[in-house]
Parts: structure tokens; sequence; C-alpha cells
């Protein structure tokens, strides 16, 4: 192994050296380990574009070169997303656990110090999130006392890696952005928690969003800087709203506040555009009423200039649509634990409750089924499983003692997962005897469940 390891540093130093002694395009090398991989290969990725897919050799190291990436910050999936800065020349290492993938991951090679700086950025940016629900109470000038100081050692960490590390003016502008916007996500947090109470903020608490850079596109994927986006437009969103009438974020009066904010403030085409596209897809995955989406459809396709994007936000819409009451439900495959396929809408000859579940599911979700089954006997309950593994799949039926008669298993998961929206391993149907939805992408655990049971019944 350590042999192994020795090799990738001097095939790396070998590409770095080579390319200062040629003076030509700089080749950038990346490469690395997986301890207990998920499957055979890596994704790289340059935002939302797939730049190679990787197989894994026998002892799960990976290998990639090339002579096209320009400096700035790429993914890699592996089951989990990690994000890095690369530059060219660069020949980054990589050693990841997927048992605890981001506290395991470490960078060595050329580029390596700087992504190691950026991974613990991140990491004391997700613990500190962890504790600051604690800190809610407090006045806002104190809040703002407790999450300077934490900046402050960022910043210190910051300043003094530059001490010691000759980096770029691009990385520069990434390490800053992951400190700022998280604070300002940080305050945005606190904004949220305290919307009910608009006197607890002094007059200088939101001073910062005069300083938003709503144009940033090398950030438009990056975690720090997205994830503050979207809290500040949540919040922005729902300052229309108050206790008399309250935020529903799945509802169509929010989301619809929610693009027009995006479209007016957003500088950037290109993140306008992200934005627009993730919160549409939101909205649709949870919308019920047809001539609300089609509104909501309408407005985001002005919006919206990028033709990806409109594409797929439109086979979400047209899906949706189709899931909404007073439809028929797609008629999925499906097969049992004979290994026997059926079609969905020939099983359904009573009112019927449809719920979905995997291996991690499934006992939360039985269990609850088991409760309504008892208090609805006038429905019948079919369990999908959204798993791909059938043998693991009916092993697991047999072996909790579910109904084998009404457990089926999804034949086709990405077709039924395009046609159903499947964002949730909670998401449920109520259809009646013809399997004509009575609601669509409910939750069994949802407080009104039952009352949506018993009002259909009494119809």
């Amino acid at each position: 192994m350590l042999k192994k390891i020795l090799l990738l540093l001097l095939v790396a130093a070998l590409f770095s050296c080579k390319n200062k002694e040629e003076n030509v395009v700089k080749s950038t090398y990346i490469g690395g380990q997986i301890i207990n991989p998920t499957v055979d290969y890596i994704i790289f990725f340059k935002g939302n574009d797939v730049l190679d897919t990787i197989k894994l050799d026998a002892n799960n190291f990976f290998h990639f070169r090339t002579d096209k990436l320009k400096s700035g910050l790429y993914s890699l999936k592996h089951n989990e997303n990690q994000v890095f800065f690369i530059e060219p020349g660069d020949s980054l290492l990589m050693h990841i656990n997927t048992i605890d993938f981001d506290e395991s991951l470490a960078y060595s090679g050329k580029g390596g110090e700087q992504n190691n700086l950026l991974m613990d950025l991140y990491l004391k940016n997700e613990a500190e999130n962890q504790i600051l629900p604690t800190w809610y109470g407090l006045s806002s000038k104190e809040f703002d006392r407790k999450i300077d100081s934490l900046k402050e050692i960022k910043d210190t960490e910051y300043e003094e890696f530059l001490e010691a590390n000759e980096v770029s003016d691009a990385f520069k502008n990434v390490a800053v952005s992951n400190i700022l916007y998280d604070y300002y996500a940080k305050k945005e947090m606190y904004a949220a928690a305290n919307r009910s109470n608009p006197d607890k903020f002094d007059e200088q608490f939101f001073d910062y969003r005069k300083n938003i850079n709503f144009g940033m596109n090398e950030l438009k994927f990056y975690y720090p800087y997205y994830r503050f986006m979207n809290r500040y437009f949540e919040n922005m969103a729902c300052s229309k709203f108050n206790k008399k009438n309250p935020v529903d974020r799945y509802s169509f009066e929010y989301n619809y506040r929610k693009l027009q904010l995006i479209d007016s403030v957003v500088t950037s085409d290109s993140i306008k555009n992200t934005l627009l596209r993730n919160n549409a897809m939101y909205y649709f995955v949870n919308a019920k009423n047809s001539e609300e989406e089609r509104k909501f459809f309408e407005m985001y396709s002005k919006m919206n200039t990028d033709e990806k994007n409109l594409e797929e936000v439109s086979k979400m819409f047209n899906a949706s649509v189709k899931l909404t009451a007073g439809n028929t439900m797609p008629n999925i495959l499906l097969v049992n634990t004979d290994n026997v396929v059926k079609d969905l809408q020939t099983l359904i000859t009573q009112p019927t409750v449809l719920f979905f579940w995997s291996s991690q599911s499934a006992t939360q979700i039985h269990n609850r089924v088991a409760e309504l089954k008892s208090k609805y006997p006038e429905y019948k309950f079919f369990g999908i499983n959204t798993d791909s593994h059938f043998k693991k799949w009916r092993e697991t039926v047999n072996k909790a003692g579910y109904n084998s008669i009404s457990e089926f298993q999804l034949e086709n998961r990405t077709d039924a997962e395009k046609k159903l929206i499947l964002n949730s391993m909670n998401t449920v149907f109520i259809v009646d005897k013809n399997a004509v939805i009575l609601e669509g992408k409910t939750n069994m655990f949802n407080t009104n469940f039952e009352e949506l049971l018993l009002g259909y019944l009494n119809k």
C-alpha cells in the first residue's frame, strides 16, 4: 500500500517537473484511493457538467490526467460529493474513506495544502452550525459577538496559511468567500429563527446585506455561497408573510415570490438560471394544484435563459401535473415477491394507499402502515420498494413478516422515479378503486393524513 502511494507521489512530481522544464501547456493530475468504495468508479464534474468517469483499479486507486482544466472549483462524486480547487499543473492526491467521507478526506501533492484548508473550513462551518440553534434565543448583538469570534478564528487561520503558502488570487477569492458567506448564512439563519420577533434585531444587524455580491459565477456551485443565497431568498420571500398569514414553503404564493426576487436581484445569468431551476424543481416536487403549476411554469419560462434547464424543468412540470388529484395514477410496472411483473393499475380494485420505502426506511414506515391498516380497513395498502436488489428486498419482506401479497418492487426504477417524482421515501398517494388520484404527493406522517383518509371515505 505504501509503495503504491509513493509511486503516485513520484508520478505527480514527474508531471510537475516536466511542466516546469518544457514550459508548455500544463498537465493536471488527480489521483487517489477510495477506502470501502460503494461503486467501482468516481465521476468528476465542473458544475453540472460531467468531465469524466474514472474506474477504480484493483486496489481502489483512481488516476486522471488532463491538459484542459482551468483554475477553479471542481467536484468529485462517489456516492457523496466533495468540491475541490485545482489549477493547471497541480498534481492533487486524495484519500477518502466512504464510512466517514468528509472527515476522512485528506489531500496531498501539489495543490493539497490549499484544499486541506478549504476542507478544514468546511468542517468547522458544519460543526458550528450544529450548535448555532442554541444561540437563537440571544439578542442580535450577543449573537453577532458569538459568530464574530468564530469568523475571527477562521480569518486568523487563513492569514497564517497565506504567510506559509504562495497561492493564486483565484484561490484567495474562494477561501475568503468560504469564510464570508458562511458568516452571512449564520446571520440569515438567526433572522429566520426570529422572524416572528422583528424588534429583536438591532439597527445594524442587516448591514451585511449591502455587501452581498449576487454575480460570483465562479462560486455558483460552491456550497457556502449557494447555501447563503438560498437562505437569503427564503428570508426575503417570507418577509411578506406574518402571524395572520403564516408561511407555507410548499405554497404557490411563497415559491412564486421567491422566483420574482431571484429574477430581480441576481446579476449573473448563470447563477440566476441555477437558482431558478433548483427552486422550480423544489416547487413541482410538492405542488398539488395544476392551474397554479401552469402559472408558475409560465413565469419560470420567461425568466430562465438556459435551454437545458428549461427542458429539465419542463419534464418535471409535466410529470407533476399528471400527479394532481383527478388524474389516473401512472401505470408503472412492479415486480412481486415471486418475480412476476404486474402493472399498477390492474392491482388497484378498491381505495388504496400507495407508499414507498427502502431498506433504510422499512421499519418506521411499515410500523406506521400497520397502525393505519388497523384503523382504516376500507383501504388497501401497497408497499413499493425503491431499492435495486431484488433478492435482498424479498429477504427483507420475508424476515420482517410483511404481507407479500401487498409488497412490490419497482421494475424500472429510473422510469418510475421520473413519472412519480419520488424525492422522498415518505411520498404517499391515495387513489380510488379506479386508480384515480385523490391525494397526490402527500406524507403519511403528516398530522392531517388520517383526516384525509376519513374525508375520502365519507365522500
